[in-house]
């Protein structure tokens, strides 16, 4: 059995009786976050892009459970250059870990670490990771594609982890055709109610896809869920 943990914003862990793994682990600075990165404990950081609220304390918590971060090869070599173990991986390709199987897939947004200056992290992704015979899909940051029928196709989705905060990535009615596309057999919204300009309600997003055959789980900070 699997579970499926949301720490806010992007920010899940996955785990099962053996392994552990992190997406885009935002905590500090997060003004939603409950937890510290400090307590977190996984094998693998899996990272869909540079922006600081999804890159956020990944670099830290792979130094600190000697972890190994995985994410677009421009990234991976950013993070390498800090310190941290990487496993550097592109669009498209696959690869299997201790844990899992990890396919990077695309995602339409921006990619870079900004601080006193912009540093390019090549494309931004997102994941299908095979993980204890269930599939789940975390689209990172992204507005609506129509591939998304050919992931929904190509891999039969336990777990959909989409945006629904709209300005930076789709918003609700994007989110509910994604749904569509992707066909997954539960959907969790993520990357809403961080910041004012994400604004929104969960609860509308599941209303519109009353009747689908996606089931909606709309989680709170620090809830688990088993899929």
């Amino acid at each position: 059995m699997i579970k499926l943990t949301y720490l806010g914003h992007a920010c899940f862990t996955l785990e099962d009786e053996k392994h552990k793994i992190i997406f885009d682990p935002f905590l500090s600075g997060n003004p939603l976050a409950k937890r510290s990165s400090e307590d977190i404990k996984v094998e693998a950081v899996l990272v869909s892009h540079g922006h600081g609220d999804h890159l956020g304390d990944a670099i830290n918590i792979a130094k600190s459970n000697n972890a190994v971060i995985i994410a677009p090869f421009e990234l991976a070599m950013y993070c390498q250059k800090k310190g941290a173990n990487v496993h550097p991986m592109h669009i498209g390709g696959s690869y299997n870990f201790d844990f899992g199987r990890v396919k990077l897939t695309i995602a339409h947004h921006g990619s870079a670490v900004v601080d006193e200056q912009i540093t390019y992290t090549g494309n931004p992704c997102g994941f299908v990771v095979s993980f204890s015979g269930k599939n789940v899909y975390h689209s990172g940051d992204t507005g609506l594609f129509s591939d998304m029928k050919l992931i929904g196709q190509m891999n039969r989705l336990d777990v959909a982890l989409i945006p629904i905060g709209d300005n930076f990535t789709m918003g609700v009615e994007d989110a509910v055709k994604a749904v569509e596309f992707l066909k997954p057999k539960l959907v969790i919204p993520m990357h809403f109610d961080t910041f004012d300009v994400i604004k929104q309600d969960p609860q509308v997003f599941a209303k519109k896809l009353k009747g689908s055959k996606s089931k909606v789980k709309i989680l709170k900070i620090g809830e688990s869920y088993n899929p």
